[in-house]
């Protein structure tokens, strides 16, 4: 079984990159660990090849931090099939007036976001999963 790639935005010096990168590791580093591979899209844009070989004909979610979509349309470049797209800005709409964090560091309300955001994008992953087999 081929894991689904979860590729996060780059996005520094803004709380939506944090949040983006913050639940990309938590999804592949805790809640579906098997199931899901964390690429670094620094790797993707300068034409990595072994980031490159690791999302060609693949299945990948994109999480970026901003409308301008950088992770999805590079792994779409690079090859990758993007089966969902996530943007932390469109979270935070469902949180008018919350205090997420700084770019550096989330409030405790900015992690209640990410793992919101986490259910979501692992509901998502197991469909992929579904379909693929």
């Amino acid at each position: 079984m081929s894991k689904v790639k979860v590729i996060p935005c780059s996005g520094i010096g803004k709380v939506f990159g944090l949040m983006a990168r913050e639940t990309a590791l938590k999804i592949t580093n805790e809640l579906k660990t098997g199931e899901t591979e964390i690429l670094c899209l620094g790797h993707i844009v300068t034409g990595d090849a072994d980031a490159k070989e690791k999302i060609e004909g693949h299945s990948c979610i994109t999480i970026d931090g901003c409308p301008r979509l950088c992770s999805a349309k590079n792994v779409s470049l690079a090859g990758g099939i993007v089966k969902a797209k996530y943007r932390t800005v469109d979270e935070m709409r469902n949180h008018k007036g919350v205090d997420a964090g700084t770019a550096t560091a989330l409030t405790e309300d900015g992690w209640k976001i990410i793992d919101e955001l986490s259910e979501k994008v692992c509901t998502k992953v197991d469909e992929i999963l579904k379909e693929d087999e």
